[in-house]
């Protein structure tokens, strides 16, 4: 059964290109899309398969942007794509965002797996969510999302604590894409040594470290990595799955997956739906360097312009104010004492690891 997850065993790639993806293109996937690259996951090997508005249900109703289709048709278009599969179809959800009546409707639609995210900071708000979608016999990841908005120490805690709420599976999530692959390793340690679920791991990719914090994240014991084909996702998008796949595949780790038919669906479908890009630009690096939220860039993009100052510097000392929630009077006034003391950003809290002893 594709939703039977256990702490220990092969890794689960949790394809995420029909949610995630949908932020590079404004959300405009159609339902025929969403079944036509369904259909091809599955026949390429991939059981779990996240669909839906990039930030999930009722994003649309709440003005995040409209999407082409309602998440419903996204599932029901999946589940078509799945029938006869032994695969299972998911979606995001965010407290305060979603409502309990779209979870019922996702249900009733077919739902399979849900994952719940909030804010690290904040994830008391899931409890409910997490109950509820229980109560459906859904399987239920609370995505932790800006991990590294605590340490390492208080993500464990915090993963023990979302695990008595009544969480099937955890995610590590790297935000910003602007962790490092020892950073990974230590809040995964953290967060394995404090629960008795799965722990997952979901990155993005401003500083080309997604596959290598995601190799980091599988030696460290998480068992679901986040993957999209061709990285397509929100800011620099996310670990790309063909490469993930094939490094697997080099490092003779088991995943059921075809990797001729995965490289087939980046070049004959995902690639003509993509806008066309090449490397990381410097917003997308800056973003990573400051940690910053990307859903946040038109405020500091509006509050750099009205201030005269470098918005990708501005994007650095907002992240290091707050990397979890941003607003707007705290942007203008970085945006104002930037423009009274331009200098070159430095990093306040460098990042730093015990080597152990050295000879």
């Amino acid at each position: 059964m594709a939703g039977a997850v256990q702490k220990k065993g092969p890794v689960i790639l949790l394809e995420c290109t029909l949610r995630d993806g949908s932020y590079a293109i404004e959300y405009q996937f159609s339902a025929e899309d969403t079944e036509r690259v369904a259909r091809a996951l599955v026949n390429a090997g991939f059981r779990w398969i996240e669909v839906g508005h990039g930030i999930g249900l009722g994003a649309s109703d709440k003005g995040f942007g409209d999407s082409r289709e309602t998440n419903v048709d996204y599932i029901k278009a999946a589940k078509r794509a799945l029938e006869g599969a032994d695969a299972i179809v998911g979606v995001f959800f965010i407290p305060g965002i979603g409502e309990a009546r779209q979870m019922d409707e996702a249900v009733d639609a077919g739902l399979d797996f849900i994952r719940i995210g909030t804010n690290i900071t904040e994830y008391r708000t899931a409890e409910a969510a997490i109950k509820h979608a229980k109560s459906h016999g859904l399987i239920v990841s609370h995505n932790l999302m800006k991990s590294y908005a605590v340490d390492a120490s208080e993500f464990g805690k915090i993963c023990n604590e979302v695990e008595s709420i009544g969480a099937d599976m955890i995610s590590l999530v790297d935000s910003a894409g602007g962790m490092l692959p020892d950073e990974v390793r230590e809040y995964a340690e953290s967060g394995l040594e404090s629960i008795d679920i799965p722990l997952g791991f979901h990155g993005h990719n401003n500083f080309q470290l997604a596959i290598a914090n995601c190799l980091t994240a599988m030696q460290a014991g998480v068992r679901i990595i986040d993957v999209s084909i061709r990285g397509m996702g929100r800011s620099a998008g996310n670990a790309q799955t063909e490469i993930l796949v094939t490094l697997l595949e080099k490092l003779g780790e088991p995943t059921g997956i075809d990797l001729m038919k995965t490289l087939d669906i980046g070049e004959k479908i995902i690639a003509p739906l993509m806008p066309a890009q090449k490397g990381v630009d410097d917003v997308a690096v800056a973003t990573g360097a400051g940690k910053f939220h990307s859903s946040f860039f038109p405020k500091v993009k509006r509050a750099a312009e009205e201030a005269g100052v470098d918005v990708r510097e501005l994007i650095m000392r907002v992240g290091d104010a707050d990397m979890v929630n941003t607003d707007e009077e705290l942007i203008m006034d970085l945006a104002q004492e930037l423009a009274k003391r331009p200098r070159r950003f430095r990093f306040p809290h460098v990042v730093k690891f015990d080597k152990g002893n050295e000879d």
